[in-house]
């Protein structure tokens, strides 16, 4: 009695409720009645056919003179749904054809107990045999547990919202699709899209999907809305065969893959310079061969290759390209002839009045496709300055740069404005979180571009003008065997340079034939300088020590980078002319050496 004395001194009288008189049949009513509506959709097959027998026994006894009427009516929805279904949300032709069966056989047997009765034999059988055959598919249907299970979600958002930290945001919509459903997420009082970026992976725990499941998208109109879709079947789990080519003018949109809703992946490469990034076996070069497919069945382009493999992965398309570069020498002379046109166009821009080039088959578009930039950058001393002066200058005259490289980081890229210049980026898989900046842009990491979370090779990101929200795509898969078909069917329909890019290539070469007749031109000095720098590395190994000539020595002595002198020393050592004494030191072999 004191603590209860205390209790009531501290927290003052609680109100305590008692229960003298309590009928369970209310409530076991109310179970009921809360259970078949958390499970209307899986008793819809069961509570349809009651409403069909109670309809039945309706018509019989007051309107039997109305069964012609139920069966034309019958006729006429059975119809429409299977011709018009697609415009109530039956996409697919089975669910069409589904739902005008259903139809067809519910207004048949009303038409049949309208006439003879419900309870003529055999129309109870052929009602309850029905239902149930009818039911299988109902209960089976992806779309439909699909929709069962959003709904319940979106009974259980708030507690959801309010274990990731999103409290105060609700569910305005919601939309079942092929592979999984999508919301329209309106967010609470000073949350941003971002802040539910951040929550994604708390958010596949809380709603029980697969990692990597969800994609979560700003609405471009609300700052506090944002699209979140919830993948349940990957739809670019399998490779997509590339369709042929998409265009048959460079001034079209290119088709370079499809998006996970299904739609296609266009984009134009009409005076715009592109950079395709990511690591090795993300799926570049399959990108490049969709994009070199469609380029290829263009009349009113020509395409310029610079391959430093040695040819590796444009050889292929040889057919197509007019020119191809596989040696640094080859591809400085590449983009100086490059250069060359561009001036020679502007000065033809300027002559007339006009102010940008149209491409068409006799004035066609200049494209260099450019396969691991950074290796170009590193190995042609003058590239960067040539790519420079196209990303800056390109756009008017239709000379246009595409550049695939694994990590466009600045010294990659060189101390240019190539990378800036760069409309349209795709990303494919990338090993480390900073990169994505690095291909997409600063900032996009943060506003929600994880091309790090990119599972299969060929899935990536694009950002572009027309493409600035983070969606999920998979470029086409063009194999071998497809990439020589292409180039065989394409190659003779390639067309000829413009005779004003023609001249202006034919006054650069003269212009390069007077300067090599007074002093020796900077390409001569260029072409040059490999030759002087083996005969470099040759002598100081010659000179070398027992020991060995260490890498810093012969770097100094060779000028060269620590890649090229590396490959050198590879390339002597097979020819059985310098051996590595020990690690990071050699020297030429000699006749004491053993063999």
């Amino acid at each position: 009695m004191r603590r209860n004395a205390r209790r009531m001194r501290r927290y003052g009288i609680q109100p305590v409720a008692t229960v003298n008189d309590l009928e369970v049949a209310p409530l076991v009513i109310v179970s009921i009645a809360r259970l078949i509506w958390r499970y209307r959709s899986e008793l819809a097959p069961l509570i349809v056919a009651g409403s069909v027998l109670l309809n039945g026994m309706i018509l019989r006894h007051w309107f039997p003179e109305w069964w012609p009427t139920v069966l034309i009516s019958t006729i006429g929805m059975a119809s429409a749904l299977a011709i018009g279904g697609r415009w109530v949300n039956l996409p697919r032709p089975i669910e069409r054809g589904y739902a005008a069966f259903t139809t067809a056989f519910a207004g048949t047997w009303l038409t049949l107990a309208a006439h003879f009765g419900p309870f003529t034999a055999p129309l109870p059988a052929v009602l309850g045999i029905g239902s149930f055959v009818l039911a299988v598919p109902w209960w089976a249907h992806r779309r439909r547990r699909a929709r069962v299970r959003v709904e319940r979600t979106l009974a259980a958002w708030p507690d959801i919202a309010q274990a990731v930290g999103l409290a105060g945001s609700r569910i305005q919509s919601a939309m079942v699709d092929l592979w999984g459903y999508r919301v329209r997420l309106k967010l609470g009082r000073g949350q941003t899209v971002e802040d539910a970026i951040k929550q994604m992976p708390a958010l596949e725990s809380a709603l029980h999907t697969r990692r990597g499941a969800i994609r979560i998208q700003p609405v471009p109109e609300l700052a506090n809305r944002a699209d979140m879709r919830v993948v349940e079947k990957d739809p670019h789990a399998d490779a997509i065969p590339w369709p042929g080519p998409s265009i048959t003018s460079v001034t079209q949109p290119v088709k370079l893959g499809v998006f996970e809703d299904g739609s296609p992946v266009r984009v134009s490469l009409k005076r715009r310079h592109g950079l395709f990034g990511g690591i090795a076996g993300a799926g570049k070069s399959g990108g490049v061969n969709v994009l070199l497919g469609d380029l290829t069945a263009c009349p009113d382009a020509i395409i310029w290759g610079i391959d430093l493999k040695r040819g590796m992965e444009l050889m292929p398309w040889v057919s197509c390209l007019d020119r191809l570069a596989t040696t640094p020498q080859a591809a400085d002379a590449l983009l100086a002839d490059a250069v060359a046109i561009l001036d020679g166009r502007a000065d033809h821009l300027t002559q007339q009045g006009l102010r940008v080039w149209e491409p068409h088959p006799d004035a066609p578009a200049l494209i260099i496709l450019i396969d691991e930039y950074a290796e170009l950058i590193e190995e042609a001393h003058g590239a960067e300055r040539y790519t420079d002066s196209i990303a800056r200058r390109g756009r008017a005259p239709a000379v246009t740069l595409v550049a695939a490289t694994q990590r466009p980081s600045q010294r990659a890229m060189g101390k240019g404005a190539v990378r800036s210049q760069m409309d349209i980026r795709l990303s494919f898989r990338v090993r480390e979180q900073r990169d994505v900046d690095l291909i997409l842009g600063q900032g996009m990491l943060k506003a929600g571009w994880h091309a790090h979370r990119l599972d299969a090779p060929g899935k990536f990101l694009i950002s572009a003008p027309e493409h600035d929200v983070p969606r999920r795509a998979r470029t086409y898969l063009l194999d071998d065997e497809g990439v020589q078909r292409t180039a065989e069917r394409h190659a003779p329909n390639r067309p000829l340079l413009d005779a004003i890019s023609a001249a202006a290539l034919e006054a650069h070469e003269a212009l390069k034939t007077s300067q090599s007749a007074t002093r020796p031109s900077p390409r001569h000095a260029r072409s040059s300088a490999p030759q002087e720098a083996d005969m470099a590395l040759i002598a100081a190994l010659d000179t070398a020590p027992d020991a060995g000539a260490s890498v810093g020595d012969l770097i100094t002595a060779t000028g060269m980078s620590r890649p090229t002198l590396y490959r050198r020393l590879g390339h002597l050592e097979r020819e059985g002319r310098v051996r590595q004494v020990s690690r990071g030191f050699w020297r030429s072999r000699r006749d004491s050496d053993p063999k």
